[in-house]
């Protein structure tokens, strides 16, 4: 059973790394799909799948499990990917993303894949669902912890908000939510298409404990879900300051491989289409000799 302990900080960026190079080569195969978003992601989701969550990819069904919702359903290839890692599927199977009579949609069903919680895909959702989550738990009076991803994107949906206003109101402590703050969406900077400043002055007003932390330090994600579990009056926001396409340098920052996959076509400033995945996997791997240099 995989939970908290047991992995050291070094195998847990080893492994951020190894679901980065599944994403490229996913992105690649399937030729089409979402790139930055995921890559921004990779950091958060080694770190829950291997020190946070309490689950056990030979159970995924196990009751006393934490359950983890993802709201920006065309991120799935990166828990896809952190979901291989940790044993729920073969790795091979990555290579089927988007293909017909495929596990893993581009968007996650549930009824699918073991594992995955809920089905999403129309944004702004998922913190409602994760909502139900955390408050079927806490009738039930089980231990369990609900943990939900969000997009900062998607706070353009009301949704959200009215999820965020109903949560406070009812202190569910036993609901945590991480924002991948990259600051990009599909059309541009997020600042510039519908502006979101100051996002976390805006949940501490809805009665939420908020947390802003590097999204790429581990250690730091480690930390954040620690605190949120010893709160024990309100929901908890870790909002995570990430770099879209993380890890690739010509796709950091960069908003129009928020829905591109490497090698599709060519962008000016960027490598050709046909070097775009040779340049994107060698950076990951030279990331991956400097992290284990640093370690030595």
């Amino acid at each position: 059973m995989q939970h908290k302990g047991g992995y050291t900080i070094e195998s847990i960026e080893l492994r951020a790394l190894a679901i980065r190079e599944h994403i490229i080569t996913m992105l690649e195969e399937a030729g089409s799909g979402h790139s930055a978003g995921p890559l921004g992601l990779a950091d958060i989701y080694a770190a829950l799948y291997f020190h946070v969550l309490k689950h056990d990819p030979q159970k995924p069904d196990w009751s006393e499990r934490d359950r983890l919702i993802l709201s920006c359903g065309h991120t799935v290839p990166v828990r896809y990917a952190a979901m291989a890692e940790a044993g729920y599927f073969p790795r091979k199977e990555l290579l089927t993303l988007r293909k017909f009579g495929t596990r893993l949609q581009g968007h996650p069903h549930n009824l699918d894949l073991p594992g995955m919680e809920t089905s999403s895909g129309p944004l702004g959702q998922g913190l409602s669902q994760a909502i139900g989550f955390a408050t079927a738990a806490l009738m039930d009076g089980e231990k369990w912890h609900t943990y939900c991803i969000l997009s900062d994107g998607e706070h353009q949906e009301g949704q959200i908000w009215e999820a965020l206003m109903y949560a406070g109101s009812r202190n569910l402590h036993n609901l945590t939510v991480f924002i991948d703050r990259n600051n990009i969406q599909i059309d541009g900077p997020t600042e510039s298409i519908m502006p979101l400043e100051p996002l976390a002055d805006k949940y501490r007003a809805f009665n939420w404990h908020v947390i802003e932390i590097d999204g790429h330090n581990i250690q730091q994600i480690i930390d954040a879900c620690n605190e949120a579990k010893a709160i024990t009056e309100h929901p908890t926001c870790i909002l995570a300051h990430t770099i879209p396409g993380k890890g690739v340098s010509y796709m950091e920052y960069d908003f129009r491989w928020h829905g591109t996959p490497p090698g599709l076509q060519n962008l000016p400033g960027s490598p050709e289409k046909d070097e775009q995945v040779k340049i994107a996997l060698h950076d990951l791997r030279t990331l991956k000799g400097k992290i284990r240099g640093e370690h030595e």
